[in-house]
């Protein structure tokens, strides 16, 4: 009876083997899994083991993107033609400091809050990050950015030259509000004076209602802590404001029912006019654009198709159109807006070209949800007077050469 059993399992077991093959056979090699027919690749003998796992993630070699120090040695710029996207990179952001970076021992870091208040209080950072945090995504840029384009055209700037003092992150903190609530801010409270720990004693004078409104205390960065040149551990935020405002190293907080008028927002950061007055707290920073692709030092090699691409970007809210021209403002076209488009934060733009050889001049202007429409060199100079130092976001402008040659230029 055993032998029965086995012979019965054995035959079985051949008649799926031939029913298997039979089927193989119909189906054709194509539906063999790719497990099954996949080649043996023998092993490359001039090959090496690459780097093992490290602790901190390194650039490829081939990749090289750098900031450039300019002016008296208290800036870098950030390197926006080599981006992409809208983040920048934490250790690409641009920096400006007044007396260097100073070093801050979070361990023994204060934060005193006063002035007209019913509860004066000191937060250290433990105490700061056990509030609820929040995370928003925000362009910051110097008041001078673009300083070399206004008053003097140089054809060998780079977007990085002009424009590079301007960089988006994601900036995690509290909400100033919520500080402002624990320390009960009194009625009448208009104004706060924020004053850095760096050695230059940064002080600016802060409407309250920007406190109330969006104003972080940031001591996070792209998902880490704030850098040493962007305020570490912690600066004030205000988002769309002028960069000097966003007062680093931050220490002291005095909350008050007028501006305190400091030396930084009187002989400094205020805008000098054509008929002899002053813009004083221009906070915001209105709607700009600048192509940074093709730029200088690029050259074209062949005529045809050529993506435009640039950034634009609104202290008061979203960009909600980039226009480009390609034949130095007589015509003008929508540019595509690369999503995400948020408010107060960088926004990518592209435009196809179909370059047929030849010069022209090519222009970006950006309008926000207010309405505002980027001005003319021109409008801007005239409203100003070229005595201004401050705020200079007219239309930039590159003249495309006959042998595709990009230089930095005039409108028209």
């Amino acid at each position: 009876m055993a032998d029965a059993s086995i012979s019965r399992r054995t035959l079985l077991a051949s008649a799926a083997s031939a029913v298997g093959a039979h089927a193989l056979s119909r189906v054709g090699r194509a539906q063999v899994p790719a497990q099954a027919t996949h080649p043996v690749v023998p092993p490359d003998p001039t090959k090496v083991p690459g780097s093992p796992p490290s602790q901190l993630g390194q650039r490829s070699v081939f990749e090289q993107p750098r900031r450039i120090p300019i002016g008296n040695g208290h800036s870098s710029v950030a390197p926006i033609q080599d981006l992409y996207g809208i983040v920048t990179p934490a250790d690409l952001h641009f920096e400006r400091h007044h007396a260097g970076v100073p070093v801050i021992d979070p361990q023994r870091y204060k934060l005193l809050i006063h002035g007209m208040v019913e509860r004066p209080q000191v937060f250290d950072l433990d105490a700061l990050k056990r509030f609820p945090a929040v995370s928003r995504m925000h362009f910051l840029e110097c008041s001078g950015n673009g300083t070399p384009s206004y008053r003097g055209i140089r054809p060998n700037l780079s977007p990085q030259l002009i424009d590079g003092l301007t960089s988006t992150s994601e900036w995690s903190g509290v909400p100033l509000a919520v500080l402002f609530r624990e320390v009960g801010v009194k009625p009448g409270a208009t104004w706060f004076l924020a004053e850095g720990d760096d050695a230059a004693v940064m002080t600016r004078s802060i409407p309250i209602d920007k406190a109330w409104d969006d104003a972080l205390i940031a001591y996070g960065q792209n998902g880490e802590a704030l850098r040493p040149e962007q305020g570490y551990p912690a600066r004030l935020f205000l988002p769309g404001w002028e960069g000097n405002a966003n007062v680093k190293w931050i220490r002291r907080i005095e909350i008050a029912d007028r501006p305190f008028m400091t030396r930084e927002e009187t002989s400094k950061y205020s805008d000098p006019l054509a008929d002899g007055t002053a813009r004083l707290f221009s906070f915001v920073m209105d709607a700009k654009s600048i192509i940074t692709f093709p730029a200088y030092p690029v050259t074209l090699p062949d005529r045809g198709w050529w993506e435009i691409s640039g950034i634009a970007w609104s202290g008061r809210g979203r960009i909600t159109r980039v226009e480009v021209s390609t034949d130095g403002g007589k015509r003008w076209e929508a540019a595509e807006l690369q999503q995400p488009v948020l408010p107060k934060c960088h926004t990518r733009f592209r435009y196809l070209w179909n370059w047929p050889g030849g010069a022209t001049t090519l222009l970006s202007r950006a309008v926000d949800e207010t309405g505002y429409v980027q001005p003319t060199l021109e409008h801007l100079q005239t409203a100003r007077g070229l005595g201004t130092a401050y705020h200079f976001n007219h239309i930039r402008a590159w003249r495309v050469q006959s042998d595709g040659a990009v230089t930095f230029g005039l409108e028209g």
